[in-house]
């Protein structure tokens, strides 16, 4: 018995016109060739030949057509997601093109935990989108990066707060996520008494964090190293001479989270929020978005 052959396609496939998928969405949304018709600024016969000729095309009914509506048919309601998908790339491949240049400058302060994640991808973006625009970044703690907001010294910021309850308290909320204790994997730090401590400086969350849950769990510590960045912490945990309150994102070997049978209290969350200068433009609404599609990446890939 031979083997059945497939109906080969044509060597080139046809083309779908936009104005026809419009046309075609147009009467799957309004139920009404003529409602559609108005919406598309046709008649309603010429919309009617377009569905034809598509229908054709396709080898396919797309409608049902009843006395008081039309319904779309399986091979429509297929047809329906592709079309706006296409009809939705179409918008973004022309408003690539035809959308007014961006110059200037944007001032955006991070700080430097921060800025290590998101900031190379929302550089390439901006590059790659607005090639003209000039981004200026400031690193910084948070307390410095709200005063140089409130005197416009920046147009955007990033800054972390406390983030148990999820309430934003100076800006838009663009980021949570739990803090823990790190230390080590197979140090000795987080047995020693009094517990020796890494912090960030004076003004830093995950310092307040960390210090409120030890005087609650009245757990005796020492403060064994300071650093105005956390990559002070770090080297601290990688020397195995303390213990520091890190954001789960960032542990790395030899970095890990500490055990909870260790009897460290937990340390809740913390979150990161955007603060946007009142005195803004279309260049830093365009930079804000890049942030937030940075985070929505991290997230996903987290």
């Amino acid at each position: 018995m031979g083997t059945q052959m497939k109906p080969s396609l044509p060597r080139t496939l046809p083309l779908l016109e936009s104005d026809v998928l419009r046309s075609f969405v147009a009467i799957a949304e309004t139920a009404s060739f003529s409602r559609a018709a108005r919406q598309v600024f046709r008649t309603t016969s010429a919309v009617s030949m377009q569905i034809k000729r598509l229908e054709e095309t396709l080898g396919q009914k797309l409608f049902v057509r009843e006395a008081r509506r039309v319904s779309l048919t399986p091979e429509g309601e297929t047809l329906l997601r592709y079309s706006r998908r296409l009809l939705k790339l179409n918008e973004e491949a022309v408003s690539e093109f035809l959308r007014p240049a961006l110059t200037g400058t944007v001032r955006i302060g991070t700080t430097d935990d921060v800025g290590t994640r998101i900031l190379p991808s929302i550089l390439a973006e901006s590059a790659r989108s607005h090639p003209a625009l000039q981004v200026d970044v400031v690193v910084a703690g948070s307390e410095l990066l709200r005063d140089r907001i409130d005197a416009g010294d920046l147009d955007l910021a990033l800054i972390t707060c406390n983030g148990d309850d999820g309430q934003a308290r100076h800006g838009t909320v663009v980021h949570t996520e739990p803090l823990v204790w790190a230390h080590r994997d197979g140090g000795t730090a987080v047995d020693r008494r009094p517990l020796p401590v890494a912090f960030a400086n004076p003004g830093c969350v995950w310092r307040g964090a960390a210090l409120a849950a030890l005087d609650k769990a009245d757990i005796p510590y020492r403060v064994a190293y300071n650093c105005e960045h956390c990559a002070g912490q770090r080297a601290a945990m990688e020397a195995d001479l303390a213990v520091a309150p890190f954001p789960r994102s960032l542990l790395e070997k030899p970095i890990r989270e500490v055990p909870e049978n260790t009897g460290l209290p937990p340390l809740g969350h913390y979150q990161i929020e955007m603060l946007q200068n009142t005195q803004t433009g279309e260049a830093v609404d365009a930079l804000a978005g890049y942030v937030a599609n940075a985070f929505a990446g991290l997230r996903k890939d987290s």
